[in-house]
């Protein structure tokens, strides 16, 4: 749960560099169903379903990574995405490759204060022959912190697409900012209206004596 929170402090923290939280009415998401099914999917694998098949639970879980990709290549404009895409596809070819289970190490699962449950699907754990482990979940917050969990690269690369497209559409005075393509029409066509020649007004008659 660390991530999800770290993500919506990130969303907001644009407010403390001058940044306008109203422009995020600007973003046009597209096919936007696709993302809250995958987290669906996700939390029925991992906590409702976890003792079901674990090929058919390996197998829903590498198809919601899909799917968000799919969703992120409609959604391409947006800034920032491409950098939370490549976090996800880290986690999500990890994933893939070692059955639907992001590897993690022993001694981040033992800082966060987790145990492991073998008879049980889980999202991250210690395997015996993992690839791209260090992919994996190989950092930690202290089992002493709120919601201590693991966390692998990929995850500090959505956390830095979240920053990077938060402050962009924002305005914050740390990045450039963005337009989007349909606030930049409006404004362009704007513009060229207020650069125009006025009409001029018909001329009024010579008033007769």
């Amino acid at each position: 749960m660390i991530i999800p929170l770290l993500a919506a402090v990130l969303v907001l923290s644009p407010l403390l560099a001058g940044g306008r939280l109203a422009r995020y009415g600007d973003v046009r998401i597209r096919s936007g169903w696709i993302v809250a099914l995958a987290l669906a999917a996700q939390v029925l694998a991992i906590e409702v379903l976890p003792e079901a098949n674990r090929a058919a639970l390996a197998l829903a879980h590498v198809a919601t990574y899909a799917a968000a990709g799919w969703f992120v290549w409609l959604n391409r404009s947006i800034p920032g995405l491409w950098l939370l895409a490549l976090g996800a596809a880290s986690n999500g070819v990890t994933i893939a490759l070692n059955g639907g289970t992001l590897p993690a190490t022993e001694s981040a699962l033992r800082t966060a204060g987790r145990e492991l449950h073998k008879t049980e699907f889980v999202n991250s754990g210690v395997l015996e022959n993992p690839r791209l482990p260090f992919l994996g979940d190989v950092f930690a917050t202290p089992a002493s912190w709120p919601m201590a969990n693991v966390f692998s690269i990929g995850d500090l690369l959505i956390l830095c697409g979240v920053a990077w497209g938060a402050h962009r559409i924002c305005g914050s005075r740390l990045v450039p900012r963005w337009s989007a393509p349909g606030a930049a029409r409006e404004e362009h066509g704007s513009a060229v209206n207020a650069s125009a020649d006025p009409v001029p007004a018909a001329p009024r008659p010579f008033p007769g004596r």
